[in-house]
C-alpha cells in the first residue's frame, strides 16, 4: 500500500500533537496537585468531586451559624446568669427585713437597696450585643424591651419573637430569648390567681394557693371570700353571693366552678379578701411589690403584711425559677449547638478523605508518566524529523 507524502506527514505531526497533549496534561496535574482538573479528565470522578465540594461548602456555612448562634446564646446564658443572681438576692433583702427588731427607717434601707437591685436587673434585661441591637427584645431589635410607664410598673415593649439559625440540614436553634418569657411570664406563685388583703385584717392566715385544674379555662373574675361568724361567703364580680362554705375548715380546700382556693390559717370574723386572675407575673413588678411593702410603716409585722409578704416571696421564687429555665435553654442551646459542630467537623474530614481519593495526584506515579511521555515525545518528534527530511535525490 502506498502512503502518500500529505498521509505520512499528518501521521507525524498527530502523533507529536497527542504526545504533546499528554505531556501538558501531566504538567497541569503535576502544577495543581490534582489527578482531575476538568471533566474532561474524569467524568464520573469529576461529579463526585462536585457533590462534595457543594457538601463542604455546605457545612462550612453550617458551621459559620453554628459560630454565630454560640456567641450570642453565650451572652444571653451570661446576662440570665446575672439576673439569676440579682433576683436570687432580692429574697435574702425581703427576709432581713422581715425581723421584728428593725425600725422604719432601716426597713427604708433595705427598700433602697431594692431599688437599687431593680435598677440593675433592668438594665440586665435592656442589655445590648455587639451590634448594638436589644437583646431581649425578641424580633423588635431596635426597640428598648424595658421601660417605666406613666403609673411607674415596668411594660414589655418588644415582641416574643425567637430568631432561628440553621445548624444541620433540617435543623434550626434559637439564637436568642424574648425578655417577655425570661421576665414577664413567670408562673403565679399561688397558680392562676393572686390575693389581695385588707388593711383591717385581723386573722392570722393566706391564701396558700388558687388554681383551676386542667382541662378547665379560668373564667378571669374576681371573687371576694368575707368570714361571717363561722361561715366563708364567697361573691363574684358583681358583689353576687355564689357560695357559703358553712362552718369553714381552713384544711378543706375551697371548690367552685372548676376553682380550687386553699387557704392557709383562719380568717377572723369580718375578715374579707379577694381574688383577681392572674396566671403570670412580672419580676419587675414582684420587686415593685416588695419595696411598697417595705416602705409602708410596721406593715410587715401586721396580718396583712404577712400575707401579701408570703406571696412576694413566692413569686420571687418563681421568677428565679423562670428565669433560670431560659437560662437552662440557652444552655441547652448551647450543648446541642457544640455537638452539631462536631458532628460538621467529623463529616468534613471524611467528605476531605474522600477528596482526597477522588482528586489528589499520586506525584511518583505523575512524573514516571511523565518521563514516560517525555521520552516518547522526543521519538516522535525525532521520527517525525528523520521521515520529513527524506528525499529521493538523497539516494540518486
Amino acid at each position: 500500500m502506498r502512503i502518500s507524502t500529505a498521509q505520512m506527514f499528518n501521521q507525524g505531526i498527530t502523533s507529536v500533537l497527542d504526545r504533546q497533549s499528554a505531556t501538558s496534561k501531566i504538567l497541569d496535574q503535576l502544577s495543581s496537585g490534582k489527578k482531575v482538573n476538568t471533566a474532561g479528565d474524569d467524568p464520573v470522578a469529576a461529579v463526585g468531586i462536585d457533590n462534595l465540594n457543594q457538601q463542604n461548602a455546605l457545612v462550612d456555612q453550617f458551621v459559620k451559624n453554628i459560630e454565630y448562634a454560640t456567641n450570642h446564646l453565650a451572652m444571653y446564658e451570661s446576662k440570665l446568669g446575672t439576673a439569676e443572681k440579682l433576683v436570687g438576692s432580692t429574697r435574702e433583702q425581703v427576709l432581713r427585713a422581715v425581723n421584728g427588731g428593725l425600725a422604719d427607717s432601716e426597713r427604708q434601707m433595705i427598700a433602697d437597696e431594692l431599688k437599687g437591685t431593680l435598677d440593675e436587673l433592668l438594665n440586665v434585661a435592656n442589655s445590648k450585643d455587639e451590634s448594638g441591637n436589644y437583646m431581649f427584645s425578641g424580633n423588635e431589635t431596635g426597640t428598648q424591651p424595658f421601660a417605666f410607664d406613666a403609673t411607674g410598673n415596668i411594660v414589655y415593649s418588644g415582641d416574643n419573637g425567637v430568631r432561628q439559625s440553621v445548624v444541620a440540614s433540617g435543623v434550626t436553634i434559637g439564637t436568642n430569648i424574648a425578655g417577655d418569657s425570661a421576665f414577664m411570664n413567670a408562673p403565679s406563685g399561688m397558680g392562676d390567681y393572686s390575693a389581695n388583703y385588707l388593711a383591717t385584717q385581723a386573722g392570722d392566715f393566706k391564701v396558700e394557693s388558687a388554681t383551676v385544674p386542667p382541662p378547665i379555662t379560668p373564667a378571669g373574675q374576681t371573687y371576694t371570700f368575707t368570714m361571717v361568724g363561722a361561715d366563708l361567703e364567697i361573691r363574684d364580680a358583681t358583689n353576687t353571693l355564689v357560695q357559703t362554705e358553712v362552718n369553714f375548715d381552713p384544711s378543706n380546700p375551697i371548690v367552685y366552678n372548676g376553682l380550687e382556693v386553699k387557704v392557709d390559717g383562719m380568717p377572723a370574723d369580718g375578715d374579707e379578701f379577694s381574688i383577681t386572675y392572674q396566671s403570670n407575673v412580672s419580676i419587675f413588678d414582684t420587686i415593685n411589690d416588695a419595696i411598697t411593702l417595705l416602705e409602708s410603716p410596721n406593715k410587715i409585722n401586721t396580718p396583712q403584711g404577712k400575707a401579701e409578704l408570703a406571696q412576694v416571696l413566692n413569686n420571687i421564687d418563681s421568677g428565679v425559677n423562670q428565669i433560670s429555665i431560659e437560662r437552662g435553654v440557652s444552655g441547652n442551646g448551647l450543648k446541642a449547638l457544640e455537638s452539631h459542630n462536631m458532628t460538621h467537623v467529623e463529616e468534613k474530614v471524611v467528605n476531605s478523605s474522600a477528596l482526597s481519593m477522588l482528586e489528589d495526584l499520586d506525584y511518583a506515579s505523575a512524573i514516571t508518566e511523565y518521563e514516560k511521555q517525555q521520552l516518547a515525545l522526543n521519538a516522535v518528534s525525532n521520527v517525525f524529523s528523520k521521515v520529513g527530511s527524506v528525499s529521493l535525490f538523497d539516494y540518486i
